[in-house]
């Protein structure tokens, strides 16, 4: 058995994994609000609590966050960096988390865990090469090749969500939108909920929740409908940037908006045009796992024994 535990913003999901990848137990309960040492007491409780649930020895332990670790500070810790959470950013997580528990944990970015996760046991399983995709809260991606996870000697492999978005993107939006890594016209400006609800706004003057715009869009409402087209144009122009580097086998979305139908059945004919080739193969696939995939991912982190 091993633990998963995915710290998100608002939650902080822990499952126990079997080998074959089955959930035997999941603790869901609420991220504490920007409070960092709060938030490392009710990540190790998760974890505690889930150790008390097993009936094997001492189980390894991965975590997915909403950053990446940098490299060591000249104390020797690692600290984080890029987080949404921003509460994260700077503080030694990974020392604060094993000092509490008595023991080596792993950490990964929470979109390289759902990459992970999507590679050994969901909608990528016969897949060599995976791009997981996160469009949501944020944009983030994450790299698997042969069921190891690549994440490069900066720790920054698949954050296309700080790529600037390429010219035909920017055209399709009113003005430079500021990203909160202090940068313009990030993808993540765009392709994330705040950035399709800001699309809305600027093309109807109607501000909506990028989930109600989905729901709009799904029972026929034009002005909706027509926002989520533009959303397609500008989520596939920034793919074909990826395949043509990458060229992966299979892109899996996840993320709120990974829910929007229209993405499966519009986006691949749109990013054929932009790819070097005259008949892509990549496949744009639906996660498996929803909202579990961060957990499943980060349990991945460690081998099967």
């Amino acid at each position: 058995m091993r633990i998963g535990v995915d710290l998100g913003g608002t939650k902080i999901e822990g499952i126990l994994l079997s080998p074959t990848g089955e959930i035997a137990e999941k603790i869901r309960v609420d991220t504490p609000t920007q409070n960092y040492l709060d938030t490392v007491d009710a990540l190790c409780d998760v974890i505690d609590r889930l150790q008390e649930l097993s009936s094997s020895k001492k189980c390894t332990v991965g975590i997915g966050t909403p950053g990446a670790l940098s490299s060591t500070n000249e104390h020797g810790l690692e600290l984080m960096k890029n987080c949404n959470s921003i509460c994260l950013n700077g503080e030694p997580l990974k020392f604060d988390v094993e000092k509490r528990l008595g023991y080596t944990t792993r950490m990964e970015n929470d979109a390289n865990c759902f990459a992970l996760s999507e590679a050994c046991y969901g909608a990528a399983l016969s897949s060599r090469t995976v791009f997981g995709v996160i469009v949501g809260t944020g944009t983030g991606g994450g790299i698997v090749i042969d069921k190891q996870l690549h994440t490069g000697p900066n720790r920054i492999a698949g954050e296309w969500g700080h790529n600037c978005v390429p010219s035909s993107v920017r055209e399709l939006i009113a003005q430079d939108r500021e990203c909160y890594c202090g940068r313009k016209n990030c993808n993540e400006t765009v392709l994330s909920g705040r950035g399709l609800k800001q699309s809305h706004l600027e093309r109807t003057g109607v501000e909506l929740e990028a989930t109600e715009i989905s729901r709009l869009a799904s029972t026929g409402n034009s002005a909706a409908n027509e926002t989520i087209q533009v959303y397609c144009k500008q989520l596939a122009r920034c793919l074909s940037t990826v395949v043509n580097l990458l060229d992966p086998d299979m892109i899996v979305l996840g993320g709120g908006l990974s829910n929007i139908t229209q993405l499966y059945t519009q986006v691949p004919s749109l990013m054929a045009e932009h790819v070097f080739t005259e008949n892509m193969r990549t496949i744009l696939s639906a996660p498996k796992f929803g909202d579990a995939s961060g957990a499943i991912g980060a349990a991945c982190l460690w081998p099967i024994d």
